[in-house]
């Protein structure tokens, strides 16, 4: 690779004429006019670009193509006139301008892509500073934001991206902030194409690794995944004990994290079978709920809207992060009762256990009376 002031100087005019190629069959239909502001500037760049690429083979390809565009660029604007066969040559020159404009932004995207991909690689393996990691990591995720992309996801495989990252989660020398990226990362390669990489997850010990980092992070990318690829990861996360773990983070200080970790726990719980559920019981899961349901009556705002607010890691005022724990035995409850996981029987089983759970969580009869109802009749959850 090029030292890096070279490298940036190249994926700037990369990305100029990229912008500039996408209007060439963007905004042009076969017998209009090419926008002019995109002609200028690529021909502008024309020049600078030849002298550019023939630094790196890789960008020799391109080379060629934005000769060939410059040429049909020209060739059209010598078709003047409204006789037929001008016509008919400008309507052939502008096609074959729009496909070699795509050809020109598939070079320099698959360009653009081995270099973010290399770079995450080379940032990740080798010592450099936190804020360089994480600008990789974000570049990597962006580009994944893109969508669906097979030859990107050859790139990916052939670099073994996805066991970088999870090494990532376990190296000692790595900082919280670049370990949670990475894990922000491997979520985003999942939503990228769940065929290939869920099962990676499940295989690997990426699971394991964000529950121990504990962070607010670590356990809203937990969430994720669960929501993602539920009951499959649901099990795995049973199989290996680690329900005793999440439900712990609901008694930690840190509110932030004790906010994560009820989001988790409300997806494990619409998710779950009966074995979760019952795993969660036994952590004293309903205890827990209650004496957080207290803390968050305090704030004496139960119209907080967990949904909308999912992800969150900050929270303004303590009487707003209060307001996440209002009705959240109601909302556990109707997680189960609306839930997937549960047969119609386990359902009334469940709930009756939870009445029974609440009843002697209860430190008042009126508590009792007030969270049961909740229970019977329904909440927002």
């Amino acid at each position: 690779m090029d030292d890096p002031p070279s490298k940036h100087r190249i994926l700037t005019l990369l990305t100029a004429l990229l912008e500039a190629s996408k209007d060439l069959h963007t905004k042009t239909t076969p017998f209009s006019t090419l926008n002019p502001d995109s002609i200028d500037t690529l021909l502008n760049l024309e020049t600078k670009a030849i002298t550019v690429f023939s630094t790196d083979p890789n960008l020799h390809p391109l080379t060629h193509t934005l000769s060939t565009l410059k040429t049909l660029i020209e060739n059209l604007h010598s078709c003047q006139g409204y006789n037929p066969n001008s016509l008919l040559r400008r309507h052939i020159t502008t096609y074959k301008i729009s496909q070699t404009a795509i050809t020109f932004e598939a070079e320099i995207q698959a360009y653009i892509d081995r270099v973010t991909v290399h770079d995450l690689v080379t940032t990740l393996q080798q010592p450099h500073g936190e804020d360089e990691q994480v600008n990789a990591l974000v570049e990597f995720e962006q580009r994944l934001a893109q969508g669906f992309d097979l030859g990107f996801q050859d790139l990916v495989l052939r670099a073994k991206v996805f066991t970088v990252l999870e090494r990532t989660l376990f190296e000692p020398l790595s900082s919280k902030r670049v370990k949670e990226e990475a894990a922000v990362a491997i979520a985003a390669l999942v939503k990228f194409n769940k065929n290939v990489f869920v099962g990676l997850v499940l295989m690997g010990p990426t699971i394991k690794a964000l529950i121990a980092m504990a962070s607010t992070c670590s356990v809203q990318v937990l969430t994720s995944l669960v929501r993602f690829i539920r009951s499959p990861l649901v099990d795995e996360i049973l199989s290996h004990g680690e329900i005793p773990t999440i439900v712990g983070f609901l008694r930690l200080q840190d509110l932030s994290l004790c906010a994560a970790a009820l989001d988790c726990v409300m997806e494990i719980a619409y998710i779950g079978r009966m074995e979760v559920v019952e795993a969660m019981f036994q952590e004293n899961l309903v205890k827990i709920l209650m004496e957080l349901q207290r803390k968050g009556s305090e704030s004496g705002d139960s119209s907080y809207d967990v949904e909308e607010n999912r992800g969150r890691e900050k929270y303004e005022g303590v009487e707003e992060f209060d307001a996440v724990f209002a009705g959240c035995v109601s909302r556990f409850a109707i997680q189960l009762e609306v839930g997937e996981g549960l047969t119609s029987e386990e359902k009334t089983e469940v709930k009756l256990e939870v009445l029974k759970m609440v009843k002697k969580a209860s430190q008042s009869d009126a508590e009792c009376a007030t969270v049961s109802a909740e229970i019977l009749w329904g909440s927002t959850p």
